[in-house]
């Protein structure tokens, strides 16, 4: 498993109780959709090692996994702070006009009159939209993620993002 091979989904925080079982958190939405996914990679001191899931559960505000062959507090411990990815095609299959973060990471964004803004590096979640981030040689653009708003077409294939958005949206 490579940097380039997987695709991160969380990371183990904590321990919970004394048979193994690790706290986690979850970057998918809903946070429980995390359970969906087996096997998991996850990132040990040695390198990225495949668990299977035996059991998971929302335990309060957060989540708990046990996972194959982690059975005391010890083992738990050694995972604590790992990260958690899974593999591309673990991914379900997207519909047409929808897109995994993943997949727009390193396009480039231009706007309709052919400005070049730069290329994405990352989104933000902000609670009404997404916030797509893309930098340019000197600065950053912080632009809304709205299809049929500002997002015109997304072209995966020639790797560009087209934008209703000027250069002086964002100061």
């Amino acid at each position: 498993m490579t940097e380039e091979s997987h695709l991160q989904i969380g990371r183990i925080t904590g321990v919970f109780g004394v048979q193994g079982w690790v706290k986690v958190y979850s970057d998918t939405q809903p946070k429980e959709n995390i359970f969906e996914y087996s096997p998991w990679w996850v990132e040990t001191r040695t390198g990225w090692r495949q668990y299977s899931l035996l059991d998971a559960k929302p335990q309060g505000k957060g989540l708990v996994v046990r996972l194959e062959g982690c059975n005391d507090r010890d083992q738990a411990e050694s995972l604590v702070g790992s990260r958690i990815a899974i593999t591309r095609d673990q991914l379900p299959e997207t519909e047409n006009g929808e897109y995994y973060w993943s997949d727009l990471i390193g396009l480039q964004v231009i706007n309709a009159r052919g400005e070049v803004f730069g290329r994405v590096i990352e989104f933000l979640e902000t609670g009404g939209y997404d916030v797509m981030v893309v930098q340019d040689q000197q600065e950053q653009h912080f632009i809304p993620f709205v299809p049929e708003v500002y997002i015109l077409d997304v072209d995966l294939e020639s790797g560009r993002i087209e934008i209703d958005w000027e250069r002086d949206y964002s100061e």
